[in-house]
């Protein structure tokens, strides 16, 4: 126990780690406040936190300049707050999640969201391995694409452990498909809102369309807003992100026997993703414990930041060349998926509502 506080305390107890927090929580603030503006508001605050990260890597750059020491310690502290807040910040998410609602109002939802994800996730993962994109970062822009944008890919991302050595990787495939469904989120809710009300669906199968295909929340609410359907767009949307959990749990037990080493004895070791039972206890306990109900936008506010915090410290790590260099695959992959995904949705809509 000894040991463990003292390796901890030499982590966070640090300069480097003190200027990285700083400077992410700020970052994170920049976002939140930025995405009130029209133009930024489908990009979303998680994103332009990670533009912000990105562009912190010009003054961090003369801060690490000929000094090994410091740029190893602004490594480790950015990716121990990619990391470890990004789940925290997941797990808070989950106090969005209304499950009353969910389970009342969006009865019809979450059925059609779960064959949705299921069938989405096998398509666009199967389309990125067929150009050739790496396993890992197919299988995040699978999720990204298919179930809640970038909060989908940070979940997914702590459900496939890899090698110390291999972290940097992970982390250049993180922001890859972050950037992807970013952008490709944001094509789409334009795309949608100039074209889908000219197919002749009411407003209500225009909400469930535009909550089935798009992929972050402030995409949905966007389209959702411009078709006088924002409550079901809502609904609609928060069923796919519930869809998460099951995601990750099936993904975690897919990747582990697939890509995990074999320990002794011939047998995988599974790594679970223990934050997504925080994200299921933060539903229940903000749909039916009052008090905690009458905060639960506080505590998403919370997640939020600490998410943005996360997304900045990933911009401060990313490499430039890597990501131009494996990041066109991944997003004509998702550019394809997405083509899919919207007719399916629009299909599901006109079927069932």
């Amino acid at each position: 126990m000894v040991n463990f506080f003292d390796t901890w305390k030499k982590k966070i107890c640090t300069i480097d780690m003190a200027l990285i927090a700083v400077l992410t929580l700020l970052a994170s603030f920049i976002g939140s406040w930025l995405k009130q503006y029209p133009g930024l508001k489908l990009l979303g605050a998680l994103i332009i936190a990670l533009l912000v990260g990105m562009a912190l890597q010009l003054p961090l750059h003369a801060y690490k300049k000929n000094n090994d020491l410091r740029r190893a310690g602004v490594k480790s502290a950015a990716g121990l707050i990619a990391n470890k807040l990004l789940r925290l910040g997941i797990i808070l998410l989950g106090f969005k999640l209304n499950l009353h609602d969910l389970f009342t109002k969006g009865i019809k939802c979450l059925p059609i969201a779960a064959v949705l994800v299921a069938v989405m996730v096998c398509v666009t993962y199967n389309i990125a391995k067929l150009l050739k994109v790496n396993p890992q970062l197919a299988m995040l822009t699978a999720g990204g694409t298919s179930i809640c944008g970038a909060a989908a890919v940070m979940g997914l991302s702590g459900s496939m452990p890899v090698l110390p050595e291999e972290e940097d990787e992970k982390e250049q495939n993180e922001v890859m498909a972050v950037a992807t469904v970013a952008i490709m989120g944001t094509i789409y809710a334009l795309a949608e809102i100039f074209i889908l009300p000219h197919f002749g669906m009411t407003k209500q199968q225009l909400g469930i369309a535009s909550g089935a295909s798009l992929h972050e929340i402030a995409h949905a609410v966007a389209a959702g807003g411009a078709f006088n359907s924002i409550n079901v767009a809502t609904i609609m949307k928060l069923s796919r992100v519930l869809m998460l959990v099951p995601a990750s749990i099936f993904i975690a037990i897919w990747w582990n026997a697939r890509h995990s080493k074999v320990e002794n004895g011939g047998k995988h070791k599974i790594s679970f993703p223990w934050f997504m039972l925080g994200f299921i206890a933060a539903s229940v306990i903000g749909t039916y414990v009052p008090f905690i109900t009458a905060h639960a936008s506080t505590l998403v506010e919370a997640g939020y930041v600490f998410l943005g915090m996360a997304m900045a410290a990933l911009g401060i790590n990313v490499n430039f060349k890597v990501i131009f260099k494996q990041g066109r695959t991944a997003f004509l992959a998702s550019f394809l998926a997405s083509i899919v995904l919207v007719v399916l949705a629009c299909l599901a809509a006109v079927l069932f509502f």
